[in-house]
């Protein structure tokens, strides 16, 4: 699938459900009455929405009723033969949580899209922040089911290229839910020659990272271009520098010891940074490290404006990562 760069993870999403919406003829998406907010628009228009009397579509365009919806979507999954996807707004998970509960439970493979993912949904308002959400979602990657595996695949990823792994992450896991957390705004593509093939190892070093680093630094989503940007005022200062993108902490602690240890070494100075609550990655970055997150909500502004006053800027990557040093 080739992907536009620089792309809010949203739109690469897009993308992607238009390939499916064409080459998986068992593929059902539902959306609440934001289907061109959390673009699943891409798949609706390769196909259509049933209707009364009408399901040769394989668009079920739901209401604002979001536990419903995850309801329906469970349901089709435990008849078997489709493959349902469940759409809607990050912050809406909370009303899904139940759903989410059973369907990791049961074992059932539905995908979760949510999208406008952190503080960064302009002015949508200060109630359609998710802050906690993402904190509360990675709970149930920590969660095991009755296999003793991660009862859901979490994924958050950094760019267009890491959203098309995701999708194919998702595709492929047949036993737990998976749930792609996905961007309002735009994001800077990462370094050409990232091997987006280690997404599915949950964590990876990001194309020119430098070689025994002074500092590691990790996120997911979009904070990953941020580091990046920050990496480029240290490396100024003679910093040596390593970036991680971490989309799925489950994943991650999925690999074995040797390939965590390469990746993020035990007692390493690690500085994360995420658009959520501090505990987001606290649990990657360990007790030598530091996180800077958010720890209140509730600010409405273009999002441009939001991350100059809240601190996710390079500036202050710099500024935290050498008072940290």
């Amino acid at each position: 699938i080739e992907q536009k760069p620089n792309v809010a993870t949203r739109a690469a999403s897009a993308t992607v459900l238009g390939a499916l919406a064409t080459q998986v003829e068992n593929m059902v998406v539902t959306s609440a009455d934001l289907s061109n907010s959390d673009k699943t628009d891409g798949f609706l228009k390769k196909t259509h929405a049933f209707k009364r009397g009408d399901f040769s579509g394989a668009f079920f365009q739901a209401g604002v009723s979001e536990l419903s919806m995850a309801c329906v979507c469970i349901g089709m999954s435990l008849h078997g033969g489709v493959i349902p996807a469940c759409a809607t707004f990050f912050v809406f998970s909370d009303y899904m949580k139940p759903a989410i509960r059973m369907a990791a439970l049961m074992e059932q493979p539905v995908k979760f899209i949510w999208s406008h993912d952190a503080f960064r949904v302009g002015e949508d308002g200060p109630t359609h922040e998710p802050v906690e959400q993402e904190a509360q979602i990675r709970l149930m990657e920590k969660l095991k089911n009755h296999k003793g595996h991660n009862s859901m695949l979490v994924l958050r990823p950094a760019d267009a290229e890491e959203t098309t792994i995701a999708w194919k992450l998702a595709m492929e896991n047949i036993y737990t839910p998976t749930a792609l957390i996905l961007s309002r705004q735009n994001i800077v593509s990462l370094p050409t020659g990232n091997d987006y093939a280690q997404v599915a190892k949950g964590a990876y070093i990001v194309a020119g990272s430098d070689e025994n680093p002074d500092v590691t630094l990790v996120a997911s989503g979009s904070e990953v271009a941020t580091l990046i940007a920050g990496a480029e005022l240290l490396r100024k200062d003679g910093v040596k520098v390593r970036i991680v993108s971490a989309p799925s902490e489950g994943l991650f602690r999925s690999q074995d010891k040797a390939y965590q240890e390469s990746v993020l070494p035990a007692g390493a100075k690690i500085f994360g940074l995420t658009a959520g609550l501090p505990v987001n990655l606290q649990g990657l970055v360990g007790a030598n490290g530091k996180v800077f997150g958010l720890e209140s909500f509730g600010f409405s502004a273009p999002y441009t404006v939001l991350d100059e006053k809240l601190g996710f800027t390079a500036a202050n990557v710099y500024n935290q990562v050498k008072e940290m040093l």
